[in-house]
């Protein structure tokens, strides 16, 4: 009874984007990626980042953390579910062992004779058959099985955004310190600027407005330090949130930009494959599989169902005499139990099962458009990440040009020190919005391998680059 269930149909799409997507993106800061398009995908993808640490990092989340202990043991419960939901499909026994003192009065049949009192033991097993003829328990396991489906889809989803977000926090983590590092060089800077030009107002050389112009400046760039502390803080505190374990109690494995090295490489799987494989997908597939089975399972309970029944047994006075001949019983037949009348009870809970299973086919495919959003956003923003850190690339080139010319004038006394060290700000300031970029791309690339599933169907590569 029901629906057989059919897997949806990949969307009939070649292209995540309305435009083609190159197959790289431009060249910035010596690196371009490659797109390879239909190429597998490995599991523990993290490794092309080339960084020991990290891998470390995202094994020791993996292993601890508490989410995804939660989601293995909901797996575990499903199956456990399942192997109990099969037990319907073999025959039903139980023995049962009664003892009790007893009062009879004839009384209850018209009879003058007094009340007898006596023992009565009986010592009897049952057992009982069903009978799916109308297929509510194929479908009901079906079901069960859907639920296994759904919880190792949740397992694999768990993990694949799991070690993303750790990933994540590690470059962000890299990032906010290496900026912190830039910045508190560019207020020593400011403050041996302010110095010199405070000594140059003594010597009246210089209005002291010029000072209250570089304290200002100075204050303004004092202030951005307190939030980037706060970033570091609340990545650390994540990190290792994480990876299972108290801010107070760990202390995660150092992790520089310099570190990490961008995949160059990347594997693209095609549309059709990504419905596939993504975890989220197969796991709204596996609940629109559930609710397909729970029609089913509606429709047939407005059928008679049929269970044979049989019981045999030994009765006496006595527990010494229970096996005696004549103190023996049995029966044998069949149960037959049908719905007549349940005020549309039956009815109306089969077309909540067919509106289950609409709300069902909706959210999945809420969940594939969600996907390929996803995908595309990667994709493109890989290609914009590169265009902005090439634009940053030839800022920071400019800015060291400027300042290896300012040092040669300086030298040759065409520029006062001020100069010099305004210069060098205007470097360091490029450099930290440069770093800005890495860090993007860096994440963005990241952002493409969870988009694309991040091959927990693969086998696990041990170590590479990418390149």
């Amino acid at each position: 009874m029901g629906p057989d269930f059919i897997r949806p149909d990949a969307p009939k799409v070649s292209r995540y984007t309305r435009t083609t997507v190159p197959t790289q993106t431009i060249s910035a800061d010596g690196q371009a990626q490659h797109f390879g398009k239909g190429a597998k995908l490995v599991a523990n993808w993290w490794k092309l980042f080339n960084s020991s640490q990290l891998d470390v990092v995202v094994k020791d989340g993996l292993n601890n953390n508490p989410g995804v202990q939660a989601a293995q043991a909901s797996l575990r419960e499903s199956r456990e579910n399942l192997q109990a939901g099969y037990g319907i499909f073999y025959p039903q026994a139980a023995m049962d062992f009664n003892a009790t003192r007893q009062e009879f009065s004839p009384a209850r049949f018209g009879s003058n004779s007094s009340s007898s009192i006596f023992n009565l033991v009986t010592l009897s097993a049952s057992v009982s058959y069903a009978l799916d003829i109308f297929g509510g328990e194929r479908r009901a396991i079906e079901g069960l099985q859907a639920q296994v489906d759904l919880q190792r889809a949740t397992v694999q989803a768990t993990y694949l955004a799991l070690s993303g977000n750790i990933v994540n926090t590690v470059i962000a983590r890299a990032a906010y310190r290496a900026e912190i590092d830039m910045t508190e060089q560019i207020i020593a800077m400011q403050q041996e600027q302010i110095s010199i030009v405070q000594k140059q107002v003594q010597a009246g050389t210089t209005p002291y407005a010029n000072v209250l112009v570089l304290k200002g400046e100075l204050t303004a760039l004092e202030a951005t330090l307190p939030p980037l502390r706060q970033k570091l803080a609340q990545s650390e505190h994540l990190l290792a949130t994480l990876s299972g374990h108290f801010s107070a109690q760990w202390t995660p494995p150092q992790v520089d930009m310099a570190d990490l090295m961008l995949p160059q490489n990347l594997p693209v799987s095609l549309p059709s494959e990504l419905v596939r494989q993504r975890p989220d997908i197969l796991a709204a597939e596996a609940a629109l599989h559930g609710a397909s089975a729970n029609i089913g399972v509606a429709t047939a309970a407005l059928f008679p169902s049929f269970t044979l029944n049989g019981s045999f047994g030994q009765n006496n006075s006595s527990v010494n005499n229970l096996f005696q001949s004549n103190g023996s019983f049995w029966s044998l037949g069949p149960d037959v139990s049908m719905p007549v009348f349940n005020g549309g009870t039956l009815l109306s809970k089969r077309e909540a099962a067919r509106a289950e299973y609409l709300q069902a086919l909706a959210n999945y495919r809420q969940t594939v458009l969600g996907a390929f959003a996803q995908v595309a956003d990667a994709l493109r923003g890989l290609e914009h990440d590169a265009e902005s850190l090439q634009a940053e690339a030839l800022a920071l080139d400019t800015a060291k040009q400027s300042l290896s010319l300012m040092q040669t004038n300086y030298q040759a006394g065409l520029v006062n020190y001020p100069q010099l060290l305004i210069a060098n700000v205007q470097y360091q300031q490029a450099e930290i919005n440069f770093l800005q970029a890495q860090a993007q791309r860096l994440q963005d690339t990241t952002a493409i391998f969870v988009a694309l599933g991040g091959g927990w169907w693969s086998p696990v590569r041990g170590s590479g680059n990418g390149n």
